[in-house]
């Protein structure tokens, strides 16, 4: 069946979230050692072109207080078992998620659902970046083309929360 191309498209929003809540930190950071994420912001792709990859990326501030700046992601979607995966109704639509320690980037290390990635270090000198960088670290937010090809036309949403911890 062809469908015409007003109807494979679609439209995805995801609001980012993270926790407030005291994170366990690794047993080689040191006691009063504490992360902080800031600047996150909802990602919204508006209608899709399926014909190729879409991706956002954002700039966030990371920071961490350990004597390195060390810290560690962890990335969990809304779908199951954390999955990223946005909704429409019954559909769903896959994403990836890139995490770079450096602000202004548009690829970095790919994040695996509910999976502790490390050895990041954070340039903020102040928890939320006022002062010193403006950002330190870049989310980016991929779809690629091969699942928008197979989506439903609708509006899909989810949420993609984002952990950080010190090292």
């Amino acid at each position: 069946m062809i469908l015409s191309p007003s109807l494979t498209k679609c439209r995805a929003a995801l609001a980012l979230a993270f926790v407030l809540t005291a994170l366990p930190r690794h047993a080689w950071a040191a006691p009063g050692d504490k992360a902080r994420i800031t600047g996150l912001a909802d990602v919204a792709f508006g209608t899709l072109n399926t014909a190729s990859d879409q991706s956002i990326s954002e700039n966030v501030c990371a920071f961490s207080n350990s004597a390195t700046g060390g810290y560690s992601v962890t990335a969990t979607g809304s779908g199951g078992s954390g999955a990223f995966t946005l909704a429409s109704g019954g559909s769903q639509l896959p994403y990836e998620v890139s995490w770079a320690g450096s602000a202004n980037q548009s690829n970095g290390t790919a994040l695996t659902a509910g999976t502790l990635i490390s050895g990041f270090t954070s340039a903020a000198t102040q928890q939320s970046c006022n002062s010193g960088p403006a950002a330190s670290a870049s989310l980016t937010v991929i779809i690629r083309a091969a699942s928008l090809g197979s989506a439903m036309a609708g509006p899909y949403s989810g949420t993609l929360q984002i952990t950080i911890a010190p090292e």
